[in-house]
């Protein structure tokens, strides 16, 4: 199996100033890098530049500039051009499938914050023992930094980035051949039905509150927004002060998503040690966060009939706070390690679907919470019925892959 670990770093001021400028020394290459390829199709006949084509220059472009690119890795340059090549991939291939493309855009100095390694022993070397508690990470132009190892690293390193987070800097393994550590049986099986007032239900009628950590915060955070706001735009990002108010909302930001992220670690691991198949819903969260489409009055041309909007908007932000796509992503990665199944299946009327008659209808669920058959008079909470629907179509999957 494939895994990534990440680490906190701990560079003393020197480290974290090299640290900083290989940073802004590789958003200058993709930035240079990617005005080259704009320049090309302008005024070259339209004629594209490849990943080969400039990574061939970079021979050249660190003996002109030892100081800024001469330093660092020449495989972590190499690994910034794949970079670009990927994004410019990405753009053609929504262009081509009638997508909004997106064209690939400069990287600010602080947009830019991960630098890869694609393998250990070139420019960088992972340097750990088991039990070690002096576990570092020596980077070419930055040298060893001590690394904060909370979990023992299993697999073979393949490739190490470096990530800036805020003030804080983490290095992210890339791990293969990692064994698979099983849980012995239980024989239970689940369903579980994602929502926003309660952040899972499963089949058993367990209720997982949501926490909703952005809500709790929001007082804060809008407090330091409109401080940042105060700001005017000739002032901006040259005082001191502007980059105090700044650094404040990142860092309310970077807890939100670090609570989110241990609270679903920790929900995700309870399911897994507690039962051997876990059924959840196949979600579009993109889809269901799409802003609603503009309805044009056609009495009145140029204006616009109510969409609901505003209260879309709102949904929207429950469910994206509630965090959906990452909890699923990360329970699949426990199951997988741990041996477990995880199925997804079709979300469509889960939550109107009578589990004891199968009759199917929008009037099934009379509030959110509320679901009653119009068939046979079954009464439940609405988000039981969905996790029992959603175990009801796993089974069946399984019935007919064997």
């Amino acid at each position: 199996m494939i895994r990534a670990y990440k680490f906190l770093l701990r560079p003393t001021a020197r480290q974290t100033a090299a640290l900083g400028e290989m940073l802004r020394d590789h958003c200058s290459l993709y930035n240079g890098a990617l005005q080259e390829r704009r320049d090309a199709y302008r005024h070259t006949s339209k004629t594209s530049i490849k990943y080969g084509d400039q990574s061939a220059q970079l021979k050249e472009i660190r003996a002109f500039d030892p100081e800024r690119q001469g330093r660092w890795s020449f495989s972590s340059q190499q690994a910034t051009l794949r970079r670009l090549d990927k994004a410019f991939a990405a753009f053609f291939r929504r262009v081509k499938g009638g997508q909004t493309p997106g064209y690939p855009r400069f990287k600010g100095v602080g947009h830019f914050d991960t630098v890869t390694f694609p393998k250990d022993g070139d420019g960088c070397r992972w340097d750990s023992t088991p039990h070690d508690p002096q576990t570092r990470v020596r980077l070419q132009g930055v040298g060893h930094i001590r690394v904060h190892k909370h979990r023992p690293v299993r697999g073979r390193v393949k490739t190490i980035s470096i990530k800036r987070e805020g003030n804080r800097w983490y290095v992210v393994l890339s791990c293969d051949e990692v064994p698979a550590e099983q849980l012995p049986d239980t024989g239970a099986v689940v369903g579980i039905d994602m929502g926003v007032t309660h952040f899972l239900t499963t089949s058993d009628g367990e209720h997982i509150a949501n926490p909703r950590f952005l809500e709790a915060a929001a007082d804060e955070l809008a407090e330091a927004q409109r401080h940042l706001a105060t700001f005017p735009k000739r002032t901006r990002r040259r005082t001191k002060a502007h980059r105090a108010a700044t650094r404040r909302v990142a860092k309310l930001y970077a807890k939100i998503r670090r609570q989110r992220l241990d609270h679903a670690h920790k929900t995700a691991l309870t399911l897994v040690r507690d039962h051997d198949i876990i059924a959840h819903e196949r979600l579009n969260t993109a889809g269901m966060t799409k802003n609603p489409a503009p309805k044009p009055d056609p009495e009145q041309p140029g204006c616009f009939l109510p969409n609901g909007a505003a209260a879309k908007t709102g949904l929207n932000r429950s469910i994206l706070d509630a965090g959906w796509g990452v909890f699923l992503a990360i329970l699949t990665n426990k199951a997988e390690s741990a041996g477990r199944t995880v199925i997804a299946v079709d979300p469509r009327n889960t939550s109107r679907t009578c589990p004891s008659c199968g009759h199917t209808a929008k009037e099934n669920r009379a509030t959110q919470a509320k679901f009653q058959c119009t068939a046979c008079g079954f009464a439940a909470n609405a988000d039981h019925v969905g996790a029992t629907n959603v175990l009801n179509r796993a089974g069946l999957a399984l019935c007919a892959a064997a």
